[in-house]
């Protein structure tokens, strides 16, 4: 197994191993390794070998440590396309994933801001304010914050709340064919309530999108603030 004078780095032939076995499906997506002293009793090397083997497979995608529960096989980012047409459900379902998700929080708010800037309503201008979580195979990956005019779409929060997609809800309110117009982008950190959802810990990579969709004649129809787990998207931007 580790053949020591080979010209091979010993912990890169325990990495190589580990590595192996993931290729050949001995271990699994989302299986927690054994721990590094059970490891190293395996590989018949000291616990430094093993930490800077895992390291590595780490920094590379093939393992995933978790404060206080180990070091699991990683799942692999999901590939988010930031397009015209952005749409969380089709995005995930296109990888042969299932999506899901939930609501877990709604309000009608006055306008204010930067949020009533970007949707280019007056300050108290009734909104919408929706807070959803979206899964892919159980897995959160995306906090959504979205404000919508109020009076453009009186029952989304009932329309959401029965078809369980920001999409068909906005179709139900003869919205069809909107459209991202702009997205913003900036890498921060998981805080607060969103590490409970995302299941991250405080300090946890996140991205962070801001982005308007309009109606198909170019008005305002959604401002959104989106954190996405660091760990479990990958976004990319298309031409």
């Amino acid at each position: 197994m580790i053949k020591r004078g080979s010209g091979v780095a010993v912990w890169r032939q325990v990495a190589e191993d580990i590595q192996s076995e993931i290729a050949r499906g001995r271990l699994t997506v989302g299986e927690r390794l054994p721990t590094e002293m059970e490891l190293a009793d395996r590989y018949k090397v000291n616990r430094h070998t093993v930490r800077r083997a895992i390291a590595m497979l780490a920094n590379d995608g093939y393992l995933e440590a978790e404060r206080g529960r180990g070091t699991f096989v990683s799942r692999r980012p999901i590939a988010y396309p930031i397009t015209a047409q952005t749409r969380f459900s089709d995005i995930v379902s296109a990888q042969d994933l299932q999506p899901g998700g939930r609501l877990i929080g709604s309000s009608l708010e006055p306008a204010q801001g930067v949020v009533a800037e970007k949707l280019g309503v007056k300050e108290d201008e009734p909104l919408i304010r929706l807070e959803t979580l979206r899964v892919v195979e159980g897995r959160p990956v995306v906090i959504g914050t979205g404000w919508f005019v109020a009076s453009m779409v009186p029952n989304l929060i009932a329309d959401y709340a029965e078809t369980g997609s920001v999409t068909k809800a906005l179709a139900k309110a003869g919205f069809e064919d909107y459209r991202r117009k702009s997205s913003w982008v900036c890498a921060s950190v998981a805080e607060g309530g969103d590490c409970g959802y995302l299941q991250l810990e405080p300090g946890d990579p996140i991205l962070v999108v801001d982005s308007m969709n309009v109606t198909a004649d170019g008005r305002p129809l959604q401002f959104s603030h989106a954190r996405f787990s660091g760990k479990a998207v990958q976004l990319v931007f298309e031409n």
